[in-house]
């Protein structure tokens, strides 16, 4: 069966925009990120006004969404064919984070976020974007595992990759055949952090 519904999610800098969309153009199924719902020039919508726009999105036939936002999961994850989980170290993600930060803060990144950034809320203020991805990592990382095994158990296909290498593997594989090509290395399913 062609894998026509895909949710892709992880925490900040793991790459889901660049994997969602090159999903999107390998199968020409339309791209949608979950931040460009959210965050309006009048501020971020309302929690039901943002379930609801989403839940829009996934009642199509085909599509790739992005995002991590597990509170949709009803409306994204369990609408999904498979859900992929970039669930990458700790480590690189704060590399990743500073780099990407320092690219959009210097004007080579456009992006909903890049419009909002700036150097305080990047890297100095209590909330800063690094400060904020290391608390929610080592919080949210174990309630990522209980959710994805709840989708899991929902007959949802769970892929969860835990370095880029994993990434370009899975997506390797794809180019040559169906979807339900899994790698060495990728977990198709999951119940621990």
């Amino acid at each position: 069966m062609q894998k026509k519904k895909i949710a892709v999610f992880g925490p900040p800098a793991t790459g889901k925009t660049t994997l969602a969309k090159w999903l999107s153009s390998q199968l020409q199924y339309p791209h949608t990120d979950l931040d460009e719902i959210l965050f309006t020039p009048d501020g971020p919508l309302p929690l039901e006004e943002f379930r609801r726009q989403a839940g829009e999105v996934t009642q199509r036939d085909e599509w790739i969404v992005e995002g991590n936002f597990s509170k949709l999961a009803d409306v994204v994850w369990h609408r999904a064919d498979i859900l992929v989980w970039l669930d990458f170290p700790l480590t690189l993600i704060m590399y990743r984070i500073i780099r990407r930060s320092l690219r959009q803060l210097t004007g080579h990144e456009d992006s909903a976020q890049a419009r909002r950034l700036t150097w305080s809320k990047a890297f100095f203020a209590r909330r800063s974007l690094l400060r904020t991805a290391i608390r929610k990592y080592r919080k949210n990382r174990p309630r990522y595992a209980q959710q994805v095994s709840r989708t899991a158990d929902l007959g949802i296909e769970v892929v969860r990759l835990r370095s880029p290498r994993q990434v370009h593997r899975w997506t390797a594989e794809l180019k040559k055949g169906p979807m339900e090509s899994h790698p060495q290395g990728a977990a198709r399913h999951t119940t621990g952090p």
